[in-house]
């Protein structure tokens, strides 16, 4: 008997963009039952779902999703709210999707490997920039060999906007965006080398960079570094240096891998086109010059590759999709399962410690074993305050103080 995902939204603004790529899917494979979100405002983004049901309250979502056979969340909510929701889902019996990043401390990072663990409960996140056409050229690039061993690889991650869009994206005070150290918000720059090369983050150092254009607004986003950059040992042998989320930097995103042979690149004046370079001595027979400057055809991808193109975020938005319905209705576990999530949240959690530190060197823990997670289930360090400003344990910016 086929499977139907039958999938509850949690954040409608950013789901919305969700919301309409699931409606160009068969039904009969996945359909929206219930949408939620916490300012009911929001709810208006969920314009045209004629037989889904809305909610303000996440316990009342699940509770009516239980009553309807609701068997998967699709958390598009607030950054550093994602673990205890999916924890939530999960022990209701529903499978979850994460976007963006699973934990906001290493306690919520053992809690939600644990969860998983314990309720069997598939668990995914949405890091949609791997799947942006040119990255996916990459990857394909090097998959095929002809870089050698790789050395090292760049990532680097920009959203930047005038202070007023700034200020227009920090609704309140005490909004996540307004205390979110640099560091933290690391998938887009790191996801996107974790999967070309398939690697792991074994160890990480890091700076941040004060931005005195942004002490401008300090009044209502305390968080007025500008950039972190972050250091990795990879476990596949592998250096790779990337940032969280800089402002103001560029507007672009960036990416290179280097092999002992050759090297890939995209970004910056390439466009969407990806570049190769190969020194004399190692340049593959045939290749021309002009073959080393490639411009990335979505027909190469099949037919989900063409209806990539209309998507968010370089078609990564339209194959999030297509992996969530590969693993929740067919078992095609994707490659940011919850061990990968974790394992980028906690290169954000302790690269900003190292920040605060003056460039320290940390282990990422592997949350694969139990005996190495252990060791932080109890550390909920954190730089965001709760609603009414407290709780916060960490500064926001490295002007604040010292871990």
């Amino acid at each position: 008997m086929a499977y139907t995902i039958k999938l509850g939204m949690f954040g409608a603004w950013r789901g919305s963009s969700y919301i309409e790529l699931i409606g160009e899917e068969d039904p009969s494979v996945v359909k929206i039952v219930a949408v939620c979100d916490k300012q009911a405002d929001k709810l208006d983004h969920t314009e045209g779902l004629k037989d889904a049901k809305l909610f303000s309250d996440f316990n009342d979502f699940i509770s009516y999703g239980k009553s309807v056979g609701m068997n998967a969340v699709f958390l598009a909510n607030y950054f550093h709210e994602h673990a205890i929701y999916a924890i939530k889902a999960m022990e209701a019996g529903m499978d979850v999707v994460s976007e963006c990043t699973s934990a906001a401390t290493l306690k919520q990072c053992v809690d939600l490997v644990r969860c998983v663990e314990r309720t069997g409960r598939k668990y995914m996140i949405a890091e949609n920039y791997p799947f942006m056409t040119a990255n996916l050229e990459m990857k394909h690039q090097i998959d095929g060999g002809t870089l050698g061993t790789l050395l090292y690889a760049e990532g680097e991650y920009n959203h930047s906007g005038d202070l007023n869009t700034l200020k227009y994206l920090t609704p309140f005070k005490y909004h996540w965006r307004a205390w979110m150290p640099r560091t933290y918000y690391v998938t887009h720059a790191m996801g996107p080398l974790m999967y070309m090369t398939g690697s792991m983050p074994k160890y990480v150092s890091a700076r941040a960079a004060h931005s005195k254009l942004l002490e401008e607004i300090r009044d209502f986003r305390p968080n007025d570094d500008g950039m972190a950059r972050m250091f990795c040992e990879m476990d596949n042998g592998m250096t790779a240096s990337f940032t969280g989320c800089t402002a103001q930097a560029s507007d672009y995103s960036r990416y290179r891998v280097v092999g002992d042979r050759g090297s890939v690149e995209q970004g910056g004046y390439t466009g969407g086109n990806v570049r190769l370079y190969y020194s004399g001595h190692t340049m593959p027979e045939g290749v021309t010059e002009e073959a080393r400057m490639i411009t990335p055809d979505p027909a190469s991808w099949g037919e989900k590759g063409l209806k990539a193109l209309h998507a968010g975020h370089g078609g990564g938005d339209y194959w999030i999709i297509q992996n969530m319905i590969d693993y929740f209705a067919n078992g095609v576990t994707p490659f940011f399962d919850v061990y990968k999530g974790v394992a980028m949240s906690a290169t954000a959690i302790l690269g900003w410690r190292s920040c605060l530190n003056h460039g320290e060197n940390f282990r990422i823990p592997d949350f694969s074993k139990e005996e190495e997670r252990a060791a932080y289930e109890n550390d909920d360090l954190t730089p965001f305050p709760d609603e009414n400003g407290e709780n916060a344990t960490l500064p926001p910016s490295t002007m604040y103080g010292k871990y």
